[in-house]
């Protein structure tokens, strides 16, 4: 089986790799990039290791997460298509990618990359692309994006992809900070650099600005970039407060202590346990707000302040799984009736392979790193998806999406606001997705019929998608994305008083020859489903059974209702979620 990635190639060629090109259609290279299909950053060679990595005991981040690493396929192989630079990734280059991955033959696409601004589907090319390998039967697994926890900033969203969010997996990395005076504070970060206890000179970054630059140096506070001055800060631990959460050219919280040659950083966050930093090139901590006036205090109040940071001790985190605050949420930005993010999986401090320096040090260089994002749950989405169809090869992009979507493990609220917006259908589940039951299915003539029914012409259709959509003139208006026939079911409502949603959907048998299927709801008091028939009945397999889902209301004054159709026929339990909300 061949995994294609729109990443970067991995240092190093053996038969892991079997196929790497690259597209560059500008000719215009920044500093930085690497004319070839090499990997100049780490994320592909990370994202691919996850994916498809062979098995390579005691891997670690100088001893953190210290263990066996493997791919979610090991016995996979590789094809890399890079599309993306410095400057961002090109649509020219990534649809270039795409038809080339189409006419390799790959048969899982991974791409941990995407659209931060919501695109109209024949706008964006990762979307055009996707539908070209989609139609091709090849199933495209990508990251939802990491501008959460702000609603509607998903990254991709078309119903052809696999959209991946990103959760917390059990393992947490507690870092303390000592002060001269005894005191210790935790945080949360993974700092794999031991000072052995030795204590270095504290200073508050507020304290040292950059006084020969011009501007606001208000920005000393946060250790932004430039912001520090080196002769005050060189050699000595920094407090850096919490700065403004946008960051532009990476200049994060932090960047200026590092570039001025600090020690160790104190980075501070508001809510630390909701909140992701990935390893710093420096020993580091990522404390809360109190922790912060304790510490600044402290400054304040002593002569000659000293600090130490601790290596980091790994900790089970005990409400895992749940979705971290970087993971993009829903609703749908273009079809607010299709629910995105699809499903979710590990993303936060992923141990994979890596060979890029750390930092500004071209010889301090890591076999493994610890790395966060939905671009890390992408790929052990995609690893799943190529392991279901090594059991199903027959089996279309729809009906493996299907698969991972309604055997994936049910999340809850509680631990993950904005519920399905965070998580989809929930986390998926390697050991279940290859037994489905039941699966809904989807061809090019369902994805060009929804395509019409958005309101695209047939010669618009036939110019971007390459195909001809005779039906769209034809085609009725009353129809809506409720026709699509998804593994979920999603209904935006103005007005919470008035709740009234009907859903057409199909199911094809490929559990038992001889099953019989039973729906079961269950619902937040005040929602009224209905499903009719509610038995199925199965005589072979590859039958298909059509079934209509009714959704009334009223509904509390709530911002989402969630709810969940089961089929269950005693061997398999078929779950898809159902989401009501008030659009606002």
């Amino acid at each position: 089986m061949t995994l294609c990635a729109n990443m970067h190639l991995v240092y190093y060629l053996d038969s892991k790799i079997i196929g790497a090109r690259y597209y560059h259609h500008s000719q215009s290279f920044e500093e930085g990039d690497i004319k070839s299909p090499r990997d100049s950053k780490g994320h592909g060679t990370h994202t691919a290791s996850t994916a498809a990595g062979n098995i390579v005991r005691e891997a670690s981040l100088n001893g953190l997460g210290l263990g066996t690493a493997r791919g979610g396929v090991p016995s996979a192989h590789i094809a890399v298509y890079k599309a993306c630079w410095e400057d961002g990734c090109d649509d020219a280059d990534v649809l270039a990618a795409f038809d080339d991955a189409v006419s390799d033959g790959v048969d899982i696409l991974s791409v941990s990359a995407g659209s931060m601004i919501p695109e109209d589907y024949l706008e964006d090319g990762f979307a055009i692309g996707s539908f070209h390998a989609t139609i091709n039967g090849i199933l495209v697994s990508m990251s939802a994006g990491n501008e959460g926890p702000k609603k509607k900033t998903l990254g991709n969203y078309a119903p052809w992809q696999l959209s991946v969010g990103a959760v917390n997996i059990n393992r947490q990395f507690i870092t303390k900070v000592q002060l001269g005076n005894g005191k210790i504070y935790e945080g949360l970060l993974p700092n794999s650099y031991d000072l052995q206890g030795k204590f270095y000179d504290l200073i508050y970054g507020g304290d040292a600005p950059n006084t020969k630059l011009a501007g606001d140096n208000g920005m000393s506070r946060y250790c932004k970039r430039d912001s520090l001055e080196e002769d005050l800060v060189k050699g000595k631990i920094v407090l850096c407060d919490r700065g403004p959460d946008k960051i532009e050219d990476g200049d994060w919280d932090g960047s200026g202590a590092l570039q001025a040659n600090a020690t160790g950083i104190i980075l501070t966050g508001v809510k630390v346990a909701e909140e992701t930093v990935d390893p710093i090139p420096r020993p580091a901590s990522h404390v809360g707000l109190e922790e912060n006036s304790n510490i600044y205090m402290y400054i304040n109040k002593t002569r000659n302040p000293t600090a130490t940071i601790w290596k980091s001790q790994e900790i089970n985190d005990v409400l895992a799984p749940y979705v971290p605050s970087y993971s993009s949420r829903g609703p749908n930005p273009v079809n607010p009736n299709i629910l995105k993010p699809d499903l979710v999986a590990p993303g936060t401090e992923i141990l994979a392979a890596y060979d890029q320096p750390i930092g500004d040090d071209a010889n301090n260089r890591a076999e493994y790193i610890l790395d966060t994002g939905t671009s890390m749950a992408c790929p052990h989405a995609t690893a799943v998806a190529a392991y279901v169809k090594s059991f199903h090869p027959e089996w279309s992009p729809a009906a493996i999406k299907s698969a991972l979507m309604t055997t994936a493990t049910p999340m809850s609220a509680k631990t993950s606001p904005h519920a399905e917006f965070a998580y989809g259908a929930g986390l998926i589940n390697p050991s279940r997705a290859p037994y489905p039951g039941l699966v809904y299915d989807l061809d090019v003539k369902d994805y060009v019929d929804f395509l019409c029914s958005q309101g695209y012409s047939d010669k618009l259709l036939e110019q971007i998608i390459r195909v001809k959509a005779t039906s769209c003139s034809s085609k009725s208006n009353n129809e809506t994305a409720n026709d699509l026939n998804y593994p979920s079911f999603t209904l935006s409502i103005k007005d919470p008083e008035f709740v009234n949603g009907v859903f057409q959907r199909t199911v094809t048998n490929v559990g038992s020859s001889n099953s019989t299927y039973r729906a079961k709801i269950v619902a937040q008091s005040g929602l009224k489903i209905n499903v009719d028939p509610s038995v199925l009945s199965f005589t072979s397999l590859g039958q298909k059974k059509f079934f209509v889902v009714t959704v009334k209301g009223p509904i509390e004054k709530s911002n989402i209702v969630s709810a969940s159709l089961i089929w269950d026929d005693g061997a398999f339990q078929v779950r898809s979620p159902i989401v009501v909300y008030v659009a606002v």
